[in-house]
């Protein structure tokens, strides 16, 4: 407890900012608001800091496609529109879709952790798990295909135990809050679909 406590007191300013801006982000994902993008882009210059220092060079790596991908969302969500909230519809791709994603995913997970596993990378096959699903999962969020969640609920299960494992506590506290977040996000975009098709 007495540990935990120091922790919180001595926090690291580039943790307890990617918890800030990573929250914000999901929040206004779940809301379908166009905020989901700065708060993104903002969680991202952070998480450079964090990964780079960590030696965690898939999910460095990651991060700068985020950076791409964010910008595109941001683009994406407001091409037609000029409000906060989003009119473009979420959508969903076909089973057969569906699972050539998270096929092709699998096989991207193992290439990529093959070759970080001869750097010093720490983790190199987890860490090659989050950063293969969290770009398919990325893209499915600047596309708005339901199917994100699914992607981020893996992610966000096994961010946490990485993070715990790394002593990189925020984040893993983030990560966590994340998996409740996801599910949130999957009922609340469900729910919108629905009043879509009615």
């Amino acid at each position: 407890m007495n540990e935990s406590i120091e922790y919180i007191l001595n926090i690291d300013l580039f943790e307890a900012s990617g918890l800030v801006f990573g929250l914000l982000a999901v929040y206004f994902l779940i809301k379908e608001n166009i905020l989901t993008w700065p708060a993104g882009i903002a969680y991202v210059l952070v998480s450079f800091v964090i990964f780079g220092r960590e030696k965690l060079y898939g999910d460095f790596a990651l991060h700068i496609v985020f950076l791409i991908l964010n910008i595109y969302g941001w683009w994406f969500w407001v091409k037609d529109s000029g409000s906060k909230e989003s009119d473009l519809p979420i959508t969903t791709f076909p089973v057969g879709t569906q699972v050539v994603l998270w096929v092709v995913s699998i096989l991207g997970i193992f290439v990529t952790g093959y070759f970080l596993a001869f750097s010093d990378a720490s983790l190199p096959y987890w860490d090659s798990a989050t950063t293969i699903l969290s770009l398919t999962g990325m893209w499915l969020t600047a596309r708005k295909k339901i199917e994100n969640w699914h992607f981020w609920l893996v992610v966000d299960v096994l961010a946490t135990g990485i993070y715990f494992y790394k002593e990189i506590y925020f984040y893993a506290v983030l990560y966590m809050i994340y998996i409740a977040m996801a599910v949130l996000g999957f009922i609340a975009w469900s729910r919108t679909m629905r009043m879509q098709t009615a």
